[in-house]
């Protein structure tokens, strides 16, 4: 597979480190990272990731109205949720958003390369 261009979206600076450091690890590009929905959806144009790994639960505008809002401008965005166990309903909102994937906290390599395999392989050109 060929190195994508991910966005991490998350308000916790030490999930933002994983995730880099497992993206990177996996031979992928981190493009941009932002702290809040309401970020990434100001950068989601500029950036223009292959993928953007989202958290739910963030200030200011939360995953699901993110996901919403990015799918609004650019309904061929590929968003996969990255969320804590017990949060299933808040995964189906995110799906119905236009979320193409999930994955549960605390998020795993294998799980990752997985996620991104399967988005990439039914979602990119």
């Amino acid at each position: 597979m060929k190195p994508l261009r991910i966005m991490v979206v998350d308000d916790s600076g030490l999930t933002v480190k994983k995730m880099v450091k497992m993206l990177e690890g996996l031979g992928h590009e981190v493009a941009a990272v932002a702290a809040t929905g309401q970020e990434a959806v100001d950068a989601y144009a500029a950036v223009a990731p292959d993928i953007v790994a989202m958290d739910i639960t963030m200030p200011d505008l939360d995953g699901i109205e993110a996901t919403r809002r990015i799918m609004a401008v650019s309904p061929d965005a590929r968003i996969v949720i990255v969320t804590s166990h017990g949060q299933e309903q808040m995964v189906m909102d995110a799906i119905e958003a236009g979320a193409k994937g999930y994955i549960l906290k605390p998020v795993k390599p294998e799980k990752l390369k997985e996620t991104l395999e399967t988005v990439a392989a039914k979602y990119l050109p």
